[in-house]
């Protein structure tokens, strides 16, 4: 017996007492119970007065305009199709300001750790200051500035092609020749073609070697594609003009979602700025001295030791971020813009749908915040070390 390997003892799972599982269920039960003596009641409190309970108004008639959509709509439209609307507009302006949110203050996070004391001094001001002001008053203060600082009876140029007035902010607009949606399938074509190349070279690099350089090819094919659509959708550009205080041709903003998009945006890269340096500083030093011992440069070192590194930090804290940009998009009902919430209200007044419209106010940003959290824990699971 002595000359044999004794196996090790096997893992045993501790038997969940009756006590606690007892206790638990009788949790569970008292929690049920209670919301379902709620909803029970407020159905009859509701039906005493009169007033109609389910979901049948939303076939009815809107009736109401809404300004601004990323979707066609008109007032003979139903509120089905106007509550579509407000979610799209939510989802268009989050997404904005989380990719304009996230490039700012990607560049104010490292211009703070900058040797120069001007540029660190500055990149501190600005985060400091967003970070301590109610983000609804910077809406309110920038939608008065822009009310004031804007010309009147005419249109500032910007930039070249780009003209600002009053009634909002006008850029250049693309046009083609191409049917409708092929641009949004061709964009979605070459991601999709790009993260299967990537991930067929990384597949390949784990097994050994270099492998194909599926990248490469992937990146020409795209390429060719592109040209080719170029060169045969009939591409055309309207440049705006102003004509009094009204902006005519191009693709306008208004601004009501001019300040709502910069307002957030400014205050959301405070918050991610400060992500960005923690998640650098997190790095140990001996990364960066090794880098330089390599003959690397300062970006260089920044790109390819320090940010691969960082970006396993600053995963997490950014997912709460993100969540936070959606929820806050809801201070746009402060200035009128026509995001969920408030199309929501218009709804909610015009059906007397309180209950109604408030269950489906909540099941919205769950469902929009939960699958954003679950594609962002996705994405952290992939950048962890030995998780891939």
């Amino acid at each position: 017996m002595s000359g044999q390997a004794l196996a090790p003892p096997r893992a045993t799972r501790e038997p969940v007492a009756f006590g606690a599982l007892a206790a638990q269920s009788a949790a569970v039960t008292l929690v049920a119970a209670f919301v379902l003596l709620v909803v029970v009641t407020t159905i009859s409190n509701l039906q005493l007065r009169g007033i109609p309970v389910g979901f049948e108004f939303l076939g009815d008639r809107a009736g109401f305009k809404i300004a601004d959509t990323v979707i066609p709509f008109a007032p003979d439209d139903g509120y089905l199709r106007a509550i579509a609307v407000g979610v799209t507009n939510t989802l268009f302006l989050s997404l904005l300001v989380c990719l304009a949110a996230t490039v700012v203050g990607a560049l104010l996070g490292v211009a703070r750790l900058s040797p120069n004391p001007l540029l660190a001094a500055l990149a501190g001001a600005w985060v400091e200051a967003v970070r301590n002001i109610p983000p609804v008053l910077l809406l309110i203060f920038l939608y008065a500035f822009w009310s004031q600082a804007m010309p009147v009876g005419g249109a500032a140029e910007l930039l070249p092609g780009v003209l600002a007035s009053i009634r909002g902010v006008a850029v250049p607009r693309l046009f083609t020749a191409l049917p409708p949606g092929g641009l949004a399938l061709g964009l979605a074509a070459s991601v999709a073609l790009l993260a299967l190349a990537a991930a067929a070279a990384r597949r390949a690099t784990q097994r050994g070697g270099k492998g194909p350089p599926y990248g490469r090819v992937a990146l020409a094919v795209v390429a060719v594609a592109w040209a080719g659509a170029v060169a045969l959708g009939g591409w055309t550009i309207e440049l705006p003009r102003a004509e009094g205080d009204d902006l005519v041709g191009g693709a306008r903003l208004t601004p009501e979602f001019a300040t709502v998009f910069f307002g957030l945006t400014l205050y959301t890269a405070g918050f991610i700025a400060e992500i960005v340096r923690s998640g650098i500083q997190a790095v140990p030093r001996g990364q960066w001295e090794a880098g330089r011992a390599l003959g690397l440069t300062e970006g260089q070192i920044l790109r390819r030791v320090v940010a691969p590194q960082t970006l396993r930090v600053i995963t997490p804290p950014m997912t709460s971020q993100y969540i936070n940009t959606v929820k806050n998009s809801t201070l746009a009902i402060a200035i009128g813009y026509s995001e969920f919430m408030t199309v929501m209200g218009t709804v909610i007044n015009r059906t007397n749908q309180p209950l109604e419209g408030t269950l489906i106010i909540v099941a919205v940003y769950m469902t929009i915040n939960l699958a954003l959290a679950a594609g962002l824990n996705l994405l952290n699971r992939r950048v962890q070390p030995g998780r891939r």
